[in-house]
């Protein structure tokens, strides 16, 4: 799926979007901004929220908007349509044109993720294996 060209700043994404796609932008990143600790930023694309490691992405696709969170697995509890996928116990809902997602659903998935990420801390580290490294095949 084609996604949104790549913007200098969060502000500058949103006003990229029109129609279906801007408002519910919109109204994800309200529901992200309204919780305490959250830096907004653009990475890979996309609006990026980090608290103590990545947490959650806003994606605008030309058909559909992804709402992801990177400890999601952990969510479904809340929000059941999420689907797992990728590392980090990644999920992510897909909204499409006509897809409710209720402002008040939004912000307990944001509050959730970032307690998450203040409990387990960054997911991206706690995913990296520990302990020894695997010896080169030539010592096998």
């Amino acid at each position: 799926m084609k996604r949104v060209a790549a913007a200098a700043s969060p502000d500058a994404y949103v006003k990229a979007l029109r129609g279906w796609r801007r408002a519910l932008v919109e109204q994800l990143r309200e529901a992200a901004r309204s919780v305490k600790g959250l830096d907004e930023v653009v990475k890979w694309g996309h609006l990026v929220y980090l608290a103590d490691g990545p947490v959650l992405l806003i994606r605008a696709e030309e058909a559909r908007v992804l709402f992801g969170f990177w400890q999601g697995q952990r969510l479904t509890p809340i929000e059941p349509r999420l689907k797992a996928g990728g590392k980090y116990e990644m999920a992510t809902l897909e909204l499409r044109d006509g897809v409710p997602m209720s402002a008040a659903t939004a912000r307990r998935l944001v509050r959730a993720a970032v307690a998450l990420n203040t409990a387990h801390g960054n997911p991206t580290l706690a995913a990296r294996p520990t302990g020894a490294r695997r010896a080169p095949r030539s010592a096998r």
